[in-house]
C-alpha cells in the first residue's frame, strides 16, 4: 500500500509551485521527496545578500511556492497535511507535506488552482474603477484563512501617509550601492527563466507618484498615464515574525494574490517599507497592529499582461537518489 507521495506526484506539484512570485524573480527554492514526504527548502545560492539579508523576502516565497504546493495536490485528490519548520537542526528545511485522507477538491481550492498559470506581477498604472466591498472582503479572508492579518489603506489622507512611508524606505534603499547592484544583476534584457524582464519593470518613478517605483529599468510611460492618485494599498501581517510566521505569511501571500486573480484584479508588491526596519515599525504603528506587516500590495484592475518566465521544473528537484542492488 502507498504511503507516500511518488516523484510524478511532486514533479506535478511543483510545476504549480514554482509560479510562485519571489523578489526579483529569484525563485529561491528547492522541493525534494524524503521518507515519502515532500519538502519544501530554501536554495542559498539564490538568497539576496544585500536586498534580503535577514532570509525574510526567501522565506516569504518559499511559504507561497508551499501554498501553490497544498493546492495542486489538493486539486490533484491527494492533500497533504503540512508540517512547517520539521528539523529542527536544518533551518533551511521550511516545510515537510505528507499525505492526508483523500477527498475531492472543493470549488474554491479549483478556483484558486485556475488562477495559478493568470497571476503576475502588475507594475503598470492601473485604471480607476474601485474594487468592490465584497472583494475587499475577500481578500481579508484570504489572509485570516492562513492565520495572517490584511488591513487595507483607504482614503488619499490615510494612502498620502503610507506614501511618505513607502518613500522614504525606498530613498533609505536606493543609497545603498550594493542594493542597486543587486537589482540591476536580475533584470533581463531579453527572454530568460528567472529575474525580472525589463519590459515587466513597469513605467518609471516620477515625482508625482504616490507610492514608490522598484528600479527595474523601467520604460518612460507614455502621456497622461500616470498612476492611481488613490490606490488600493493592501498590508498583510502576521501575529509574529519568527521563520514559521514568515512562512505563514507566504502562504497567506499567495492565497490574496490568487483570490485577487481570480476576482479579475491586478496586484504589484511594494516591500520597500518591509525591508527597512524603520519603515516598517512605522507602518506597524500607524495601522495599530501588534504583530509585524509582512508585505504590502497595490491592487485594482489593470491591463492584462503575462507572467514572468519561470525556470523548469527539473531545475529546483532533488530526487531520491536509486541505487542498482
Amino acid at each position: 500500500m502507498e504511503t507516500g507521495f511518488t516523484v510524478e506526484q511532486l514533479a506535478s506539484a511543483a510545476a504549480d509551485a514554482v509560479r510562485a512570485p519571489s523578489l526579483h524573480n529569484t525563485q529561491p527554492w528547492r522541493f525534494r521527496l524524503r521518507d515519502g514526504g515532500i519538502e519544501v527548502a530554501i536554495d542559498r545560492e539564490r538568497r539576496l545578500p544585500a536586498t534580503d539579508p535577514s532570509g525574510w523576502g526567501a522565506r516569504i516565497a518559499c511559504g507561497a511556492a508551499l501554498f501553490n504546493l497544498r493546492l495542486s495536490l489538493a486539486v490533484a485528490g491527494t492533500p497533504a497535511k503540512v508540517q512547517l519548520r520539521p528539523y529542527p537542526a536544518e533551518t533551511d528545511v521550511l516545510a515537510r507535506l505528507t499525505p492526508d485522507l483523500p477527498r475531492r477538491p472543493t470549488p474554491a481550492e479549483q478556483s484558486l488552482h485556475g488562477a495559478i498559470p493568470r497571476r503576475f506581477s502588475n507594475r503598470a498604472p492601473f485604471w480607476p474603477d474601485p474594487v468592490p466591498a465584497d472583494v475587499r472582503w475577500r481578500l481579508g479572508e484570504a489572509a485570516r484563512a492562513e492565520q495572517c492579518w490584511l488591513e487595507l489603506v483607504i482614503g488619499v489622507s490615510a494612502v498620502n501617509a503610507f506614501g511618505e512611508i513607502a518613500r522614504s524606505a525606498n530613498r533609505v534603499l536606493e543609497r545603498d550601492p550594493a542594493y542597486r547592484a543587486e537589482r540591476a544583476e536580475w533584470v533581463r534584457a531579453s527572454p530568460a527563466p528567472d529575474g525580472v524582464p525589463a519590459v515587466a519593470g513597469g513605467p518609471s518613478g516620477e515625482p508625482q507618484d504616490v507610492l514608490p517605483a522598484r528600479g527595474f529599468g523601467g520604460r518612460n510611460r507614455a502621456p497622461g498615464r500616470d498612476f492611481e492618485p488613490e490606490p488600493l494599498v493592501a498590508v498583510l501581517g502576521s501575529a509574529g515574525n519568527t521563520a514559521t510566521d514568515q512562512v505563514l505569511a507566504g502562504q497567506a501571500l499567495q492565497r490574496l494574490l490568487l483570490t485577487a486573480t481570480d476576482a479579475g484584479l491586478s496586484a504589484s508588491m511594494l516591500s520597500q517599507p518591509i525591508e527597512v526596519p524603520g519603515a516598517r515599525e512605522a507602518l506597524r504603528l500607524s495601522l495599530g497592529r501588534f504583530g509585524p506587516p509582512q508585505m504590502v500590495m497595490r491592487i485594482g484592475y489593470g491591463q492584462p499582461g503575462w507572467p514572468t518566465p519561470r525556470r523548469s521544473v527539473d531545475e529546483v528537484l532533488d530526487l531520491p537518489v536509486v541505487t542498482q542492488g
